[in-house]
């Protein structure tokens, strides 16, 4: 299974970004799916979630009203909105399949299977 996120970037604060998260190799119909980043120096940390069937998503406190999480399983693909950006929103995106559940998680430790990440630098 590989894990390839894309569409990061350099954007000035108040822009937008859209992330993606192409899965090859396994369907992941069935799974839970995050994005979490991590930013330079500091730890990782829950971005968003989301189930199986898009219905139950779940936010990290900072992006809430901000980013939107979707999937298309159809096309086995993740996606991030990001919107209104700030410079505190640089890190490194990794989007993440949890294929032994299928709920939104907030736990690192649930996903099995990580994204290599994309980077995305917001200037003030």
């Amino acid at each position: 299974v590989q894990l390839q996120a894309s569409g990061g970037g350099l954007v000035q604060a108040g822009g937008s970004l859209r992330l993606s998260c192409a899965a090859s190799g396994r369907s992941f119909t069935n799974s839970g799916l995050g994005w979490f980043r991590q930013a330079p120096g500091k730890e990782r940390e829950f971005v968003t979630a989301i189930n199986w069937n898009g219905v139950a998503t779940k936010y990290a406190d900072s992006v809430k009203g901000r980013f939107t999480i979707s999937r298309d399983n159809a096309k086995n693909v993740l996606y991030l909105q990001m919107n209104s950006l700030k410079p505190e929103d640089t890190a490194v995106y990794s989007c993440a399949v949890d294929f032994r559940g299928f709920r939104a998680s907030t736990t690192p430790t649930t996903f099995d299977f990580w994204g290599q990440g994309t980077l995305v630098t917001v200037s003030s």
